[in-house]
């Protein structure tokens, strides 16, 4: 019961959050210099052209009536339509968004598996080479630029060695029956050998590049919590009983050294989900952050307002998910 009070007190913590968001999103957004009928309109108009689609789009109202208006829109479940494709924003951002998804949490698993794993190896060999290496790695990791890392990655393994692909999602030419839009899901379901390995292949370098920072987060933090559990008198306790070192270590104190990664997991999944800008750029990849991207190039107030918005509730959404879980984890956390 004091579950279930605690989810819904943070669902109605979204409504003002967003608020927030909206507002800031809508000002700063107009606040870019240009004239957005002008772009509508198109560089060679004519004045009265341009004057329509200022009428047209409500431009000519104040700033606090276009708010209002699209505000009202937004609780309708309309999030206007792309001024450069004069598509529903709420469309094209649910198109794009199993990319996005699919590139997050292959990121998150190679982030969670290889952070996880270097981490317990850095705190139960402490001081040794590979705790020194581990650590190094992740230093490395922290500080690389993505942008940076990604090309690396596509002049080492896509032009110079030719094993991967270096954009895109699939190969030109296999066909794939989209059910999800997450297409190693659908060529799972649909039994596709040809368009799974297309699709995997392609998902390979973005997903390292995207996922370096957060596995090295979560090797060091991983580090940290292991040495404060493996040090308690109950680990000692289990290594008297005789219990052998890996039942010890990945069964008892991994366990209990899982609250914090956890926090560092959700916080960095909710970033990735809410648009990789750099990797889906660097990658061709067409997912939620490239087309955040070619709407503020567009200048495009309806697809940068719906875009920043969507990413904004998922990462809460994200955040509140990671807090449930801290109880599954830990029964003894209670909230107030």
């Amino acid at each position: 019961m004091l579950m279930k009070r605690y989810i819904i007190k943070r669902l109605l913590l979204l409504i003002p959050v967003l608020f927030g968001v909206s507002i800031i999103v809508f000002v700063v957004v107009r606040l870019a210099p240009g004239d957005p009928a002008r772009i509508l309109a198109g560089e060679h108009a004519s004045p009265e052209y341009v004057e329509a689609m200022r009428t047209k789009w409500q431009l000519d109202k104040p700033l606090y009536i276009q708010y209002l208006v699209w505000l009202r829109n937004l609780l309708r479940g309309d999030l206007g339509r792309s001024i450069a494709t004069r598509s529903p924003v709420l469309e094209e951002i649910l198109q794009r968004f199993p990319a996005t998804l699919e590139l997050s949490i292959a990121a998150m698993l190679f982030a969670i598996v290889v952070g996880i794993a270097a981490g317990v190896t850095a705190a139960v060999k402490q001081y040794s080479f590979w705790d020194y290496f581990s650590m190094t790695g992740a230093l490395f990791g922290v500080s690389m630029p993505v942008f940076w890392l990604g090309l690396m990655l596509m002049f080492i393994f896509g032009l110079e060695l030719d094993w991967l692909p270096v954009s895109g999602r699939i190969d030109v030419g296999v066909n794939l029956k989209v059910i999800t839009g997450l297409y190693l899901l659908d060529s799972l379901l649909t039994l596709n050998k040809t368009a799974f390995l297309s699709a995997l292949s392609h998902l390979i370098l973005p997903s390292i590049a995207l996922g370096t920072i957060p596995m090295a987060l979560i090797a060091r933090m991983t580090r940290s919590a292991m040495l404060e559990v493996i040090r308690q008198d109950f680990i000692r306790t289990e290594r008297a009983k005789g219990l052998p070192e890996k039942m010890v270590i990945y069964k008892h104190a991994l366990k209990n050294a899982l609250i914090p990664i956890v926090t560092v997991i959700g916080m960095e999944f909710g970033l990735l989900l809410g648009g990789a800008i750099l990797t889906e750029t660097v990658f061709s990849w067409p997912g939620l952050g490239r087309y955040t991207v070619d709407a503020v190039y567009a200048r495009d107030y309806p697809a940068i307002q719906g875009a920043v918005l969507f990413i904004a509730f998922v990462f809460v959404v994200v955040n509140l998910a990671t807090d449930v879980l801290y109880a599954y984890l830990n029964p003894r956390i209670r909230y107030q």
